[in-house]
């Protein structure tokens, strides 16, 4: 359907350590994640989820490139989306380009979504960019179309990952967690703030998301082991 593009196993993102090391401590970790997620997939079908934060420099859009690795891993058909149209990683994490991305499927209604996607050169993991800049990310993601552009990706995926913007900054996270089945909150030890993650998660409760867990990283309580996940 779309080019494969080979990706070394030295990949320009060093952040993603599922893929650089997979006997790694940290590998591991997200691995125990994956599986505490599909335990909350028991009872209910959970196929679209995101990946937030309180602020900046926590850590989700390391968490959101190393949980689509470690799904696509275990056989599940991943699409890894970056939904962050403000500050984009995804496409540089996995040395793609992002001419074309989310933003096109939301600005053209001709645009399709196996047009944009791109191989990530793992086996089922699909990437889809962000895309050029829009000037109305939040608008954009709100619309009717991005309704429809989720509901196409939940039929020919698996499992859907949006990396999104830290929630307190703007409302973009806000505005998908209402349309998704699920949300993971990423904290990082010594830069989140107490009293804006009380304000995150305010935020999210608002709009009613389904908040399936906190993954903690960054612990200097066992440099080896330094993601850990809670169940909320």
């Amino acid at each position: 359907m779309f080019k494969k593009k080979a990706i070394k196993e030295t990949t320009q993102a060093v952040s993603l350590i599922t893929l650089a090391d997979r006997t790694s401590p940290v590998s591991e970790q997200y691995r125990t994640i994956r599986t505490n997620i599909q335990f909350a997939m028991v009872d209910k079908e959970l196929k679209t989820l995101i990946v937030t934060s309180s602020g900046p420099g926590e850590g989700k859009s390391t968490t959101s490139a190393n949980l689509a690795v470690v799904f696509a891993n275990s056989g599940i058909r991943t699409l890894l989306v970056d939904a962050d149209l403000r500050k984009p990683t995804v496409a540089k994490s996995f040395g793609l380009r992002n001419h074309h991305g989310l933003s096109n499927l939301l600005s053209e209604r001709d645009a399709k979504i196996q047009n944009v996607v791109q191989s990530s050169g793992i086996e089922n993991l699909t990437i889809l960019s962000s895309g050029p800049k829009p000037p109305n990310p939040s608008e954009m993601l709100g619309s009717m179309r991005m309704h429809a552009v989720i509901k196409e990706m939940r039929d020919a995926f698996d499992l859907v990952i949006f990396d999104m913007p830290p929630v307190v900054a703007v409302t973009d996270a806000q505005v998908v967690a209402s349309q998704v089945d699920g949300t993971i909150m990423v904290v990082r030890e010594g830069v989140s703030n107490k009293n804006a993650l009380i304000k995150a998660k305010s935020l999210l409760e608002m709009v009613n998301a389904n908040m399936l867990g906190v993954v903690y990283n960054g612990s200097t309580r066992n440099v080896d082991q330094g993601y850990y996940y809670y169940g909320a």
